[in-house]
């Protein structure tokens, strides 16, 4: 029964085209299915089928008439047969199509019509999405696994279906035979029209017993899908809007809306009244509040939706007022479904999709809600067990004890909802924090007041931090597996910006960050080549003038000299083993006089320099006489330092 609740939209169909020989019955078919009246309508157009009568137009009313049933597979079958008689067809087709093959479980035929749909579509948020996320199946799979789910204990052979906690109890709709005398059968399911209905709810999760709930609440008519206060005083649900003979939309359609009531002294329920923004021109449904309960989400059609029926949000103000509903944007909602949304104590948003990448029919998914109200991130599918081939919504979790329950007409069930109890073995969202210290990279001493800014691999900036005063940073909530840069600035500092990959696992990710000051702090005796990077002046062997790459670092020493006036420096040039030690000798000296006489020619006074030649006296590897060495090796040794002697 649940169809016509959680599919909230239904479509304008294309007009008959009846042919001669079919006449009369098909006719009637047409009729029927145009009602919404879909299993009278299977029911006519498959006999005339077994006559031998068909057409393209009957096979395809056939198969949306199970699909809206959420009865894949038998959809799947008049879906083939169309399908086989004609691969042209219109876009939304190959969309149903892939929903009933995935529920077949051939993905590589649902994917191939996706395809197909993305070609005919156009501008769909369904395509892109499945084109930015076809490794699906292998996302679902790492999903997977985390659920140990139960038949709930409570399910009739009717639908039994979206269940909301309130206290000890668990109050969930159902469409089961409550022995009246007069009996209302809806003509879209052929089941009884829905109520709701509690169950006693034990530590362990488990329900016991089943009454019905709230005379005042349940109507002859539709009533599903509550949302409770924490005190248990107010509730919000869905009703159709038919009461005293009111309440068609002008396709003479009976439409959803939300209603709430409040529990008086004597525990009645009173005060039910409509919530100001439904309309007899769309549907609302399926509310969920909020932890702290100032905010209840929805479902609707109400324009400035983007698919079928979207998710939106409306604040609750102190006077028990509401605000302007807002819809939670395309990154949550699809031209297909969005529906069932249920609020976590974790801020966490569950919801039914058929138009995020999914099993087949409605998939549950998760998402955070952003604490400052900016763009949700793209929703996780939960995995198996908790989805499945066939419609998986409603779902419910209380996250202290991970236990809850979900609805779905998954195979092994009693009707064609049923109402499943889990547990929650493993978290779905991997929660990393990016933390370190940031220090003087010569002294290791702690820089308190250092920006750090967060910034993705495309270098645009997520959020930033201050070290504090021993220099420790944290970033929370970052995304587990991804890269991130941290550009790290601080006054008298050069600014880094360090690449880190977040730890795939719920952990914590540790990313020191050394910092080089700007003005290098010296004392004699130090060489400038360490403290302002300046490369080691090389030479090629036997040689002693200054190579082109060379000259470039003696710029930067010329640069410190000039900026520093009283600072003289003592020139060591040192030489390989190779050759004789006197040898050597003299080729050192000649190299560091050449160094110094650079440096004379380009304005550095000759009485702030001196030099010295060291030969092989001081050799930085083992390349000593005899000892065979790489040409690498030997290059090593052939240097000169700049050592510090007057401040």
């Amino acid at each position: 029964m649940k169809n016509k609740i959680i599919y909230l939209v239904l479509l304008t169909f294309a007009a008959v085209n009846s042919y001669a020989q079919v006449g009369k019955k098909e006719v009637k078919g047409n009729k029927e299915y145009d009602k919404y009246a879909y299993i009278d309508a299977i029911k006519t157009y498959e006999r005339i089928y077994e006559k031998g009568f068909k057409s393209p137009d009957m096979l395809l009313k056939i198969g949306n008439a199970y699909y809206f049933n959420a009865e894949l597979e038998k959809a799947k079958k008049w879906y083939d047969e169309l399908y086989a008689s004609n691969p042209d067809q219109e876009a939304e087709f190959y969309y149903r199509y892939a929903q009933t093959l995935r529920a077949a479980k051939d993905y590589e035929k649902a994917d191939a019509m996706m395809a197909k749909f993305g070609e005919k579509s156009g501008n769909d948020s369904r395509e892109e999405i499945f084109n930015k996320n076809k490794n699906y199946l292998e996302v679902i799979k790492k999903n997977s696994g985390r659920y140990k789910i139960e038949n709930a204990g409570i399910n009739s052979k009717y639908s039994d279906y979206g269940p909301a906690y309130m206290g000890d109890k668990v109050i969930f709709t159902s469409a089961r035979d409550t022995g009246n005398f007069s009996k209302r059968i809806h003509t879209w399911t052929g089941q009884y029209f829905t109520n709701l209905y509690s169950s006693a709810l034990s530590e362990d999760g488990s329900l016991s017993g089943v009454d019905k709930f709230g005379k005042k609440i349940n109507t002859k008519y539709h009533e599903d899908t509550p949302a409770f206060t924490k005190d248990g005083k107010t509730v919000y649900f869905t009703r159709n809007n038919y009461l005293d003979g009111r309440g068609f939309d002008a396709n003479k359609v009976t439409l959803l809306k939300i209603y709430r009531a409040n529990l008086d002294a004597e525990g009645k329920w009173i005060n039910i009244t409509a919530l100001p923004f439904n309309s007899d021109s769309y549907q609302a449904a399926h509310p969920a509040l909020s932890p702290d309960e100032k905010t209840l989400y929805f479902a609707s059609d109400m324009p400035g939706t983007h698919g079928l029926s979207d998710l939106f949000r409306v604040k609750i103000n102190d006077d028990g007022s509401f605000g302007t509903p807002e819809n939670l944007g395309n990154t949550i909602n699809t031209e297909g479904r969005e529906t069932y949304p249920f609020i976590s104590d974790d801020n966490e948003l569950y919801f039914a999709s058929d138009g995020q990448p999914g099993l087949g029919g409605l998939d549950i998914f998760v998402t955070r809600i952003p604490s400052d109200n900016g763009k949700f991130k793209a929703p996780l599918n939960i995995g198996e067990e908790g989805n499945s081939p066939k419609d998986d919504f409603g779902f419910i979790i209380n996250t202290k004890t991970k236990r809850g329950f979900l609805s779905s007409n998954r195979d092994g069930g009693q009707g064609s909802d049923d109402i499943y109890k889990f547990l929650e073995t493993k978290a779905i969202f991997c929660d990393q924090i990016l933390f370190g210290v940031v220090t003087d990279e010569d002294t290791k001493a702690p820089i308190p007041n250092a920006k750090l800014v967060l910034m993705d691999e495309k270098f645009n900036k997520i959020k930033e931090t201050v070290s504090d005063a021993q220099g420790k940073y944290e970033f929370t909530e970052v995304e587990c597996g991804k890269k991130y840069y941290v550009n790290t600035s601080v006054e008298d500092y050069e600014t880094k910006e360090p690449a880190v990959i977040i730890g795939s696992e719920t952990g914590k990710t540790e990313l020191n960050i050394e910092l080089k000051t700007k003005t290098c702090r010296v004392k004699i005796g130090d060489d400038l080549a360490d403290c302002f990077k300046i490369n080691i002046i090389y030479f090629d062997l036997d040689k002693w003038n200054i190579r082109p790459d060379a000259a470039v670092d003696l710029a930067k020493l010329l640069d410190v000299l000039n900026q520093n006036p009283s600072m003289k420096i003592n020139i060591r040039s040192h030489t390989d083993s190779r050759a004789s030690h006197a040898y050597n000798k003299k080729l050192s000296e000649r190299r560091a006089k050449s160094t110094k006489d650079w440096l004379v020619k380009n304005g550095i006074a000759a009485d702030r320099l001196t030099s010295e030649g060291l030969g092989e006296t001081e050799l930085v590897n083992k390349c000593a006489d005899g000892v065979p060495c790489s040409e690498e090796d030997h290059q090593l040794n052939r240097r000169s330092e700049f050592i510090i002697t007057t401040l």
